[in-house]
Order: C-alpha cells, then structure tokens, then sequence
C-alpha cells in the first residue's frame, strides 16, 4: 500500500536527518546521486547511511548495515527512492525486502526512467507500507544535478559570480578582492565542495591566477580530492607558471582547448601533470556544448562556473546555465570602464533576457546571495 504525503506537513526528525545524510554526501558520489537513509524502530534510529563513492555502497545498504538483524520490521526514511535495476552493486530495493522491513518513507522518486517508480512497486509486492513525497521539494533540490544528467546526458551547471551593489565584479583597473566578507567566502567554498568541476575561462587565470580548491573546512564527508578544474583555454594562452599547473593542483586541472593548442604547448602542458583535452571550436572558441558532454562522459554531474564575464555569458546564450548564485557586498564601485559579472554582447530585447525563478535570498555577514534557476519551461520537471 501506498501512501502519499502532502508538501505542507512538517518534515519529521528522522527524514530530516537523513536529509542532512544526504547533503553531507554532496560532491562525493557522482555519478550516482547523494542520497541519505536511517532505520528507525521504537521511536530511535538503529542505524544510517550515504550513499559512498561510485562503485560502493549505497545509503540504503549502509543504513541496513548498522542496523543489522534489527532492521526486520523496523521503518526506513530515505530521501530518494530506492533503486531496482543492478549496476555497479545490486538493487536497493531488493536489500530493503531482504531485510524485512516492515514501512519505508520515501522524499521522491527517482529521475532515472529505469527506476521511477518502479523501486517502490517492488517494495509494495513484496508487502512493504510506502509512503511518498515526505520533504520533496527538499530531497529534488539535493538530486537537481543527477535528475538533469540522466535524462539529457549532460552536467547540471551553476553560474556563480560577486558583485558590488552596482554590479561590478571589479574596479576599472581590475582589483576583485575582495568585494565580498569573509562569511560569503566561505560560503562559495562550500559551494565548491559540493560540485564535481569548477570552470573558469582564460581570462580570469591571466588576471587572477586562481587555485580553484575547496579552503574552509566544510563538515562533510571526506573527498578523496577538490574538484575537477577546468579551464576554458581555447589557443592555450595559460602561463606555464600558473597555479593550476603547479604540482600541488595540476592533478586535478584539465585544459579545454581546440586544435589552435599546438601539439608541443599540449605537451608541455601535461608534462606540468594537468591534461590538454581539445574540442570542437564553436564561433571562433571552444564549444561548450562539446565540453559539456566531455565532462559528462566522465561521470562529472555537477559544475559550477565562476567567470569570468564572456564565459557566464556564452553559458547563458548557449542555452547551458541552469542556476544561478549572485553574491552581492554592499559596495559601490562606480565606472564605466569598471566590469560586470557577465560579458558578451548581451540581450537586445528585454522580453528575451534570460530571467529566474524560484528565487531565494540569504544574509551573510554584510553581504547577501541571491539564488535562483534559469527559467526553461521545457525542463520544469526534472528540477
């Protein structure tokens, strides 16, 4: 039997929990989604779990696991649907019968076509209580990257950018740091560490020679290493000397590139320990739309893209932008010469202006973030 639960109940503890399992799985388990799991019996939890790195245990199966024999007809709370098919391991779902689970709450269904809806038909035949939609809109929110990689086979980007109050990102001679305090820096790193890749174009490494790594400690399950970072480098212009080729960080930096990288700059480049990866060209660059399925084929789900300006605005034009974090520092800048977070020739029509919805707004420190998704009516569902 199934139950559906309505959006406007309250979440209970235990399915909070495992949202907070779940979160805590961000950027550690792709290509597969972080999802979270506690077993409860006589009103306490006996055992939880995330989902592990690719190719290990899901959060289901590590939930069961600490909970053990006890798990027979005890209650699941798991923020996505329990798989059905077999992977890299065997079906959830088959574990949770196996355990003799007496009811499970699910948050939603999962995306993938091959599961949905399905898992819990297994769950059901087998006599297992099912009720759904507990803290949905929050278990969607979680999954937003895996839903868009498995149903159009390319990453979930975010655009990220700070600004001052008069939307410069800096002043006419180029000095950034920094418009923004400490608490909306620290809080952009843990938007890293929840991303699979951080891009950003050639131009912001020539002016601002970044590191790209995750630098606060963010209280979440440990990653074997900072996200992937690319650069979009379409004739190979990076500084042998930059930091994304130093041999702390060239490990983890891929290059994208076109045909205009010669093949000794290429080499040279790799000998540094990054990789040249060359693509397509598209309107005199490299064509993201190319990159974007590159980095899918990699298992890369979540990417946030940090500028600068002619990059954020090639994602938004292509079509590529998904969400969208403006942080905004109570300066004023002022210049015309004084640049904007995005570039490019820019929208004629103000009917035709890419615009946000479901928008939030949060405080940090003096500053503000102002969060919102690129509205896309033919995508509405899977976000």
């Amino acid at each position: 039997m199934r139950s559906q639960t309505t959006k406007n109940n309250p979440i209970t503890s235990f399915m909070q929990r495992a949202l907070d399992l779940a979160r805590n799985a961000q950027g550690r388990t792709s290509p597969n989604p972080p999802v979270g799991a506690v077993v409860v019996k006589g009103g306490q939890i006996i055992g939880e779990g995330h989902t592990q790195p690719a190719g290990s245990w899901h959060a289901e199966v590590m939930a069961l696991r600490q909970a053990g024999d006890a798990a027979r007809g005890a209650t699941m709370y798991v923020t996505l649907e329990p798989c059905c098919h077999y992977g890299r391991t065997p079906p959830c779902a088959q574990a949770l019968i196996a355990a003799g689970l007496a009811e499970v709450h699910v948050a939603t269904l999962d995306p993938n076509p091959r599961v949905s809806g399905n898992g819990l038909n297994e769950l059901e035949g087998a006599g297992i209580i099912v009720r759904l939609g507990e803290a949905e809109d929050e278990a969607k929110e979680i999954v937003e990257g895996f839903a868009k990689y498995i149903t159009t086979g390319t990453p979930f980007f975010t655009l990220k950018w700070a600004m001052s109050l008069d939307g410069k990102i800096a002043t006419r001679t180029g000095e950034s740091k920094w418009i923004t305090g400490e608490s909306a820096r620290a809080f952009a790193h843990r938007l890293r560490d929840a991303n699979d890749a951080i891009i950003v174009g050639m131009n912001t490494v020539l002016l601002d020679d970044p590191q790209l790594n995750v630098r606060v400690e963010t209280g979440r399950a440990h990653r074997q290493s900072d996200p992937l970072r690319v650069v979009v480098d379409t004739a190979g212009r990076i500084p042998l000397d930059a930091q994304l080729l130093s041999p702390a960080l060239a490990g983890r930096t891929l290059i994208a590139t076109t045909e205009r990288c010669d093949q000794a700059r290429r080499e040279e480049i790799a000998r540094r320990g990054a990789e040249a990866l060359v693509l397509p060209e598209s309107r005199g660059r490299v064509d993201l739309s190319a990159l974007a399925h590159a980095l899918a084929a990699r298992g890369i789900v979540n990417v946030m893209v940090e500028g600068g300006g002619a990059l954020l605005a090639s994602m938004l034009e292509e079509g590529l932008a998904d969400k969208v974090y403006a942080f905004v520092g109570p300066k004023i800048i002022g210049g015309r010469e004084a640049p904007g977070p995005i570039g490019g020739a820019g929208t004629a029509a103000i009917a035709e202006v890419p615009r946000l919805e479901r928008t939030s707004f949060q405080r940090l420190g003096e500053d503000h973030v102002i969060v919102g998704y690129i509205f896309r009516p033919e995508t509405r569902s899977l976000l």
